[in-house]
């Protein structure tokens, strides 16, 4: 067969294929969207859920998963860039370097329910969190730390080498570099990185199983002091999160309604990861056109 025939027959094949995935992708999005959004109303996203009758929300699971993603980045950020500063600036291209990204690799492949269960010998018994939002948002950072890492670390190549040089050039420090030059070309990659990991935290459901725990007490949203037991601020008190609530519902169903509170659940977090990705390509976006004036 000629080359150009086996070059042809590749492509229309490769494209079948990805046709195929992309439209069983779209076809279950459509499905568990089209469940979900009619159950979706003002009343459902602004009301507590309820054990036993039907009427209940998604009001404090909701804001946990928010409140939890924001606890995760302000601990995973900061050890995430440091570690890509780190790989991408000052590490010598040597075996030890060459371990420790394989054990970052090592790290992001392990199973959410292998962490959960690390977070609750460690986190929840070793450092007596118990069951909280802090001990989810630790084991979160393990799951996270990874993705964060690589994700700053591509950003941090991608800023060109002539840069660094004209930096250095000028006498400025290697550190006074990495952080006036540097960094702030990365910064849109790093923001982007940053919203499509919090994606994937506020999806994430075994994890928190075992150490965010499976109830939410009953919380005052106008306590704003975050030492008291009923502030929505406590991140020392146990949290359901939207994720966890669903595998709730669905494994326990005691409230008539299950179904329809599963759906909507579902379509909700559907569309929040949806919007975390919308809203990191649109402020990658704002940052280049601004850096690029």
């Amino acid at each position: 067969m000629r080359p150009e025939k086996v070059d042809r027959l590749a492509t229309v094949i490769i494209l079948t294929l990805t046709g195929l995935v992309g439209l069983v992708l779209f076809a279950l999005l459509a499905y568990l969207l089209l469940s979900g959004i009619p159950h979706i109303s003002w009343h459902f996203l602004t009301s507590s859920a309820e054990s036993f009758r039907s009427g209940g929300g998604i009001r404090d699971q909701l804001f946990n998963s928010l409140y939890l993603v924001v606890l995760t980045l302000i601990v995973s950020i900061p050890l995430a860039l440091c570690a890509a500063i780190y790989l991408s600036e000052y590490a010598p291209d040597n075996r030890w370097t060459n371990l420790l990204r394989l054990a970052i690799e090592v790290l992001s492949s392990l199973p959410s329910v292998v962490v959960g269960l690390f977070g609750y010998l460690v986190f929840v018994l070793q450092w007596g969190l118990d069951f909280s939002l802090l001990a989810g948002a630790l084991a979160l950072t393990i799951l996270n730390l990874p993705i964060l890492t690589r994700a700053c670390e591509d950003a941090l190549r991608q800023v060109p080498y002539l840069q660094r040089q004209a930096g250095l050039g000028l006498g400025m420090s290697k550190w006074r570099v990495t952080t006036k030059i540097v960094l702030p070309a990365a910064l849109p990659g790093i923001i982007t990185g940053a919203i499509l990991s919090a994606g994937r935290i506020f999806g994430e459901a075994a994890a928190l199983i075992y150490t965010a725990g499976q109830s939410s007490p009953a919380i005052s949203y106008t306590d704003w002091n975050p030492f008291s037991p009923t502030s929505f601020l406590n991140p020392l008190r146990p949290a359901e999160t939207l994720a966890v609530h669903i595998w709730k519902v669905n494994s326990e169903g005691l409230v008539p309604d299950a179904r329809a509170v599963s759906n909507g659940s579902v379509a909700v977090l559907i569309l929040t990861i949806l919007i975390f990705n919308l809203l990191a390509r649109y402020i990658g976006y704002l940052i280049k056109r601004r850096l690029a004036k």
